[in-house]
């Protein structure tokens, strides 16, 4: 009677969150990210040279000429993603790396879990720090109905339109809107915000969640036209509330 062997065993997709900034990644991720990343090889990340210096901070001894890594991000074909979960097919894990936070979130890493469940491939999201969510949960506003917008528009204009859109909605709804801008806009869009909303809309500002430099406060704008906090260069959540 002919032997029959054993069928391979499918890798996981393993979301791995990262830290926020350059603190010690384990002071804020729980040790499974360090168990996991122990286990895994082959990743997928927006950024090589920091995701190797991720995996060097949380695990030292892990052999960094072993790691096979494909970039994911704006340049990166389309075509090409699905031959980034070939690994899983020959019984290896993979993980995914955003840049901070969690992937998926914010993130190009939810093309990849999009290919994963058209395989029938098991995804596992980790634990570990998001700025959109912790910046709800410290904001004092809506945390049953909120939406998180991605960025702004650039154009003056468009985007005046579109804080106003966004405030209505709120006071509409009783939504909180969350959105973000590119950190070195920070400054300007604080101050579009003040000049824009009407003076007892409810606004956060969450900067450098997590770091020492944290930075969390919710005011109305007009006490927040009054002031003048340097967010330049420091990854940064807004929250309205009408």
């Amino acid at each position: 009677m002919e032997e029959t062997k054993p069928s391979l065993v499918a890798g996981k997709v393993y979301l791995i969150p990262t830290t926020l900034g350059d603190g010690a990644p384990l002071e804020v991720l729980p040790i499974s990210i360090k168990r996991t990343i122990e286990n895994i090889d082959h990743y997928i990340v927006e950024n090589e040279k920091t995701a190797r210096r991720f995996i060097k901070k949380v695990s030292p001894s892990k052999s960094q000429p072993d790691l096979h890594i494909e970039p994911l991000n704006k340049y990166t074909d389309p075509a090409v993603i699905p031959s980034y979960l070939d690994p899983c097919i020959h019984g290896h894990d993979v993980g995914v790396l955003s840049e901070a936070g969690c992937p998926g979130i914010a993130d190009p890493g939810g093309e990849v879990v999009r290919v994963a469940h058209e395989k029938r491939i098991q995804v596992v999201p980790l634990v570990g720090p998001s700025s959109i969510l912790m910046a709800m949960m410290s904001s004092g506003m809506n945390g049953q109905n909120f939406a998180f917008n991605g960025y702004l528009p650039i154009e003056g204009p468009e985007r005046k339109a579109m804080i106003k859109k966004l405030e209505r909605t709120s006071r509409e709804t009783g939504q909180a809107q969350i959105f973000m801008e590119t950190p070195y806009r920070n400054d300007k869009l604080l101050k579009e915000l003040t000049r824009t909303l009407q003076k007892n809309t409810r606004l956060c500002v969450a900067t450098d969640i997590t770091l020492p430099t944290e930075f969390i406060q919710t005011k109305i704008v007009h006490e927040w036209s009054e002031l003048n906090p340097d967010l330049n260069k420091r990854p940064t959540i807004f929250i309205i509330q009408a």
